[in-house]
């Protein structure tokens, strides 16, 4: 067998070529195969069919590049849960523009590592600049911000709550019963105290529990954290009042603005963030509003010198004499060691959009989804949560129990038909549907209300969900 061909290189692109187009026609066969937003049938006959496809995974003679791409690929896409259909809409899982999935294979072709200038020396600077300009929008006031990228908002989150510990020692963390799971868990792989939890009856922390704990509390040092974007409603606590309470008690204040942060962009909606550059550093994502390949996040921070606890010092790396002969010093940039250049596909997007196209995705997607909301409120069997704060949509059928909305839920996705998620809000169990694909019509949102409404009544009249 010939030696494979590599994908970098001036020989690279006539070596890719010819895979891609593969590849992409083993997209298209899959999504036709599949016909829906998810395969039918449930987890037993997915599993069954990428099993007998794809065995044996580690053959004693290889089946060729041609061979393995057409077959492994058009088995994923027959079976994937696909973002771009309109009715996948369960999770903050967006369907990634073409233009970043392009340049995300370029990042894959040329492979830069993010752990050493010479592994990376224009990725480097890319990554450096883009970080830096993303942190003055969220920081339009700082002198010097900046950010560093991490794999999401769970890495984000946890990066912040270090960066206070090293500032503070063995800080108190106080969140929102309706803060992201990524918190709890970031005390405990850090070895601080558990977090202290302030109700949330309404979605949002409650600011007199807030009040009072940090009363309680001000002998400690303290790191609050509040969220705009929640996980299940998508709502944003009142940033502003939180900060003024952090002022007040002498707290800190970190904010996980993973979902809404890139409201920013949007003149009609970032007045909803007012504050946020109160915050001692935020959690961003780009891969959920911002339509990008997972992943694409960040931590920002007022001042550069906030990343210094990250430092690391490795010879082989960042040798003090190379970092003093000029060559850029990487290892502060992340926890990580070997990193993608996923500033790459963020910078393409934001160059290529600008700010009044990435606005106009925003808007727009917004705009669906209180579309949908309207078309709730006006149905007479179904009952709304409350109107969208940013794209998230909960509702459930008048009447039903938590196990008939969990059932409609399971049902619509082992037929195929529809991706929804599901919440728990005002003691009840709610269908969540998180609308972030820009190219939903008004017709896709009525079929997806007609799918849930179809179950519903066959539930009612004693039929057995297939």
């Amino acid at each position: 067998m010939p030696t494979p061909p590599l994908a970098g290189g001036t020989a690279g692109p006539a070596a890719l070529r010819p895979l891609l187009d593969t590849v992409l026609d083993a997209l298209q066969q899959g999504a036709d195969r599949r016909g829906g937003p998810l395969p039918a049938g449930g987890p037993h006959t997915t599993t069954a069919r990428m099993r007998t496809t794809g065995h044996p995974l580690i053959p004693h003679t290889g089946v060729g590049a041609e061979h393995a791409l057409r077959t492994l690929v058009t088995a994923l896409a027959e079976g994937a849960a696909d973002p771009a259909h309109p009715h996948c809409a369960a999770h903050l899982h967006t369907p990634p523009l073409a233009l970043a999935a392009a340049a995300d294979l370029a990042a894959s072709a040329l492979n830069p590592s993010m752990d050493s200038w010479d592994q990376a020396p224009a990725a480097s600077t890319l990554e450096t600049d883009l970080t830096a300009a993303l942190a003055a929008e969220i920081y339009p006031h700082a002198t010097t911000p900046d950010a560093v990228i991490t794999t999401g908002g769970t890495e984000a989150n946890q990066l912040a709550l270090l960066l206070a510990r090293e500032r503070h020692g063995p800080v108190q963390t106080i969140r929102g019963a309706n803060a992201h799971h990524s918190i709890h868990r970031a005390t405990w792989l850090l070895g601080l105290p558990e977090p202290t939890v302030i109700p949330a009856p309404t979605g949002v922390i409650d600011l007199t529990a807030l009040d009072e704990t940090l009363t309680r509390l001000h002998h400690h040092p303290l790191l609050v954290t509040a969220t705009a974007g929640t996980t299940d409603t998508g709502q944003i606590d009142p940033i502003d009042a939180i900060a003024d309470l952090c002022t007040t008690h002498g707290a800190e204040l970190h904010i996980d603005a993973a979902y809404g942060g890139p409201l920013l962009f949007s003149p009609t909606h970032r007045g909803t963030l007012h504050g946020l550059d109160r915050a001692h550093s935020v959690t961003f994502d780009l891969h959920k509003l911002g339509w990008q390949p997972a992943s694409a996040s960040l931590l920002a921070v007022p001042d550069h010198h906030h990343l210094d606890p990250l430092h690391h010092h490795a010879p082989y790396l960042n040798a003090d004499d190379d970092t003093e002969a000029g060559l850029p010093d990487l290892l502060g940039r992340s926890l990580r060691t070997t990193r993608r250049p996923d500033a790459l596909k963020i910078a393409v997007t934001l160059q290529a959009l600008g700010r009044t196209g990435l606005a106009d995705l925003i808007d727009r997607t917004i705009a669906t989804a209180h579309h949908l909301a309207d078309l709730i409120t006006t149905h007479p069997t179904l009952d709304l949560y409350d109107r969208p704060t940013i794209s998230t949509v909960l509702f459930r059928p008048t009447g039903a129990s938590d196990h008939t909305v969990a059932t409609i839920r399971r049902t619509l996705l082992n037929r195929g038909h529809a991706v929804l998620g599901r919440a728990e809000a005002q003691g009840r169990r709610w269908l969540k549907a998180t609308l972030l694909n820009p190219h939903t019509t008004p017709d896709d949102l009525h079929t997806l209300i007609d799918l849930v409404t179809t179950v519903t009544d066959a539930l009612a009249e004693g039929s057995t969900p297939r």
